[in-house]
């Protein structure tokens, strides 16, 4: 029986918000940052320095090192390599590795059984004598590899850099452009215009792919034979796989009643969309559910179901999980679903702000059914999908037109936006291009000018990005059914609930009372913000106006803010706008209160979702079900401690020694009391995660 892949693989989509379906987006699929950055499709790897060439002695942890170090000298060299012979061992398993070039020994020949020979078919082999010999051994209790036999004397001519891409070893058709080739051979495209499009949307010239028509024909034949044979197995598999997280999700209902789960069923009675949430979550919402990032980037290859996750941020800037849905598809029916679904989760709370990936669609679905929320696009959203926007139109002028598209990013008025923005596409000469236009049409959702003064908790950054790319990386890790994914997802929910955050001492480096007075107040995220405002202030001047306002300038660059000062309802606002995103007060009202000689800070300035204070009450929810006014002396206690020994290092060194020794003795101590007394306890959730 013809076997399918036991993988849950899940990819990020590649299809393009412009709606095209010929249009889409490529990734680098692995940064160093550890977020995912997109990138036009090179045909040739950027070359590296000059290699050593392999010697007798040389030593390698493995033999897929030595091959691959092996290839990749070949490949410099105008050749490709092979493996020829293994041996193997009771005690070592294969302890010796031939490696040869391409065209090592001579081709056998072959006889039909009536005797006839094979039709005569030119072979490359013609006895070459390059190769390189392995043999493995045990140091110090770690296997090794070392050369034993090395030659790199050919019988034969070398090739070229651009013959030697062109060898069967190096002719690979890589993930995105088979996704790619199977979307377009789908839609009715031959293969040579397929061959033709890849090379217009990667702006190389013909024959500058690194593979051939014939691959692309080999790999077109082979996955459809494969998908014809494997069609009835996945379909049976998919029904089967989501009967079974349906069963997860009733079982989890059962030991925690307040998860919450549910699910659609289409026309057949086949299951289309399911969507869950913990119980941690819907407490954490309640407190940080003001700004949500619905993430809608992978898709199940497998399953064929879109993955969206909602997110968070709580008070100490780590990334928290609100829940999650499959999708069938990408419909505004399916959308709405969802939006619907998750508001319903979290118990009727609509976000202050959403943020999510470029999608029309979605943006349509969000006005709808959040009428009241500020739909926001991310700044890097866009910006990684730029160059493999403009760059192939533009050429040489791309980076050119990526100063002045960065530039859009500063521009706080929207009049002077929308004429920075017409002049740069008719510079540029962009005027009928699609992605311009898409990007136009949702401008209200991304550029600084209409998204400034919007709350967004500091989420739309580059950190943020990474935080939620780290979790996703962690759930889409092989699984080998929905009902593990499941599981995954679960345990990594519940890991970010529990982390737990240690008692900081934190450095003083003002002396502003100021300073002092919302470290007390302020979680060490939001205070680290605030520092930050607070150093900076520093480097500017503020001149009164007749009206009470001041007008604030760098004492170097040339940029004004405008802060109003209103000193009997104790506000203050700046032009910047920066405490109405953040919810941190700007370095130039920061500078207007010090000359104002304030020692604290206002008691609305100092946002109740950045407050230590916020966070313990957090805590408190997430262990309601206790209860008693037992622990609510433990949380006030608790909450006074944590404050008085951030004061100082000194306090905060003796607190960490001594709090440690007493929980011990406590817990010590209640382990041998009596497990049972008789007596019902509400003990759902432990006081402590």
């Amino acid at each position: 029986m013809t076997s399918i892949p036991s993988k849950n693989l899940c990819i990020r989509r590649q299809q393009c918000p412009c709606g095209d379906w010929k249009c889409y987006i490529t990734y680098d699929c692995e940064s160093e940052e550890g977020s995912a950055a997109p990138e036009l499709v090179k045909t040739e790897k950027a070359s590296s320095g000059a290699m050593v060439i392999p010697y007798v002695g040389m030593v390698f942890k493995s033999d897929d090192d030595a091959f691959e170090y092996y290839g990749n000298f070949a490949r410099k060299n105008g050749f490709s390599i092979r493996k020829e012979r293994s041996r193997i061992s009771p005690q070592l398993g294969i302890y010796k590795r031939d490696f040869v070039c391409y065209r090592s020994g001579f081709a056998p020949v072959k006889k039909k059984p009536n005797g006839e020979h094979h039709r005569d078919r030119k072979s490359v082999r013609c006895g070459c004598d390059a190769k390189m010999y392995l043999s493995k051994e045990v140091v110090e209790g770690a296997s090794q590899w070392f050369v034993v036999q090395f030659s790199n004397v050919h019988n034969h001519e070398l090739l070229e850099d651009d013959q030697v891409r062109l060898l069967p070893a190096y002719r690979k058709i890589q993930e995105a452009d088979q996704e790619r080739i199977l979307l377009l051979s789908k839609a009715g495209f031959p293969i040579h215009r397929i061959v033709k499009m890849l090379e217009l949307e990667k702006g190389i010239q013909g024959g500058q792919l690194p593979f051939l028509e014939r691959d692309v024909r080999n790999f077109v034949q082979n996955r459809k034979k494969v998908v014809q044979e494997n069609e009835a197995l996945l379909s049976e598999k998919r029904e089967n796989d989501v009967v079974e997280l349906l069963e997860a999700c009733k079982a989890m209902k059962e030991a925690d009643d307040e998860f919450v789960y549910d699910f659609t069923m289409d026309g057949n009675d086949k299951v289309e969309n399911v969507a869950w949430s913990y119980s941690d979550s819907v407490n954490a919402n309640a407190m940080f559910g003001d700004v949500v990032y619905f993430d809608t980037t992978y898709r199940s290859v497998t399953y064929g179901l879109l993955f969206g996750v909602w997110f968070g941020i709580d008070s100490y800037g780590r990334t928290i999980f609100f829940g999650c849905v499959l999708l069938q598809d990408e419909t505004p029916q399916s959308f709405s679903w969802a939006l619907q679904t998750f508001v319903r989760f979290m118990r009727g709370r609509c976000p202050q702000t959403i943020l999510t990936d470029l999608d029309p669609g979605l943006r349509d679905v969000i006005r709808n059914e959040f009428p009241g929320t500020k739909h926001v696009i991310p700044q890097w959203n866009i910006l990684y999908k730029v160059p493999c926007w403009f760059s192939p139109p533009l050429g040489t002028r791309y980076a050119e037109f990526k100063s002045e598209f960065d530039a859009l990013f500063h521009i706080e008025n929207t009049e002077e936006f929308d004429l920075q923005w017409t002049h740069m596409i008719a510079a540029f000469g962009l005027d009928s291009d699609k992605h311009t236009e898409l990007l136009y049409s949702v401008r209200a959702s991304w550029a600084q000018a209409y998204v400034r003064g919007y709350f967004l908790a500091r989420m739309a950054t580059i950190a943020y990005s990474r935080s939620v790319d780290a979790f996703l990386k962690g759930i889409f890790s092989a699984h080998t059914c929905l009902r593990s994914f499941f599981e995954q997802v679960g345990i990594s929910a519940s890991f970010q609930h529990q982390v737990n955050q240690e008692t900081q001492y934190i450095l003083l480096k003002t002396g502003i009372p100021i300073e002092e007075h919302a470290r007390s107040i302020l979680t060490p995220f939001a205070f680290n913000a605030l520092q930050q405002e607070l150093l900076l202030a520093m480097q500017y001047a503020a001149s009164e106006m007749a009206n009470g306002s001041y007008i604030v300038r760098h004492f170097k660059r040339m940029n004004e803010r405008l802060v109003i000062w209103l000193a009997e309802d104790d506000q203050i606002h700046c032009s910047c706008k920066e405490f109405e995103t953040s919810g941190i007060l700007c370095r130039h009202a920061l500078r207007v209160l010090v000359i104002k000689n304030y020692f604290q800070l206002p008691d609305k300035y100092l946002l109740g979702r950045w407050r230590l204070e916020c966070s313990l009450l957090y805590d408190d929810n997430n262990n309601q079900g206790i209860g008693g006014e037992w622990f609510q002396e433990y949380q006030s206690l608790a909450e006074t401690l944590f404050q008085e020994s951030s004061l100082t290092k000194e306090r905060s060194d003796y607190v960490r020694k001594e709090l440690t020794k007493e929980l011990t003795r406590i817990l010590n101590e209640v382990r041998n009391l009596p497990e049972a007394d008789g007596v019902c306890m509400n003990m759902l959730v432990s006081p402590a995660n």
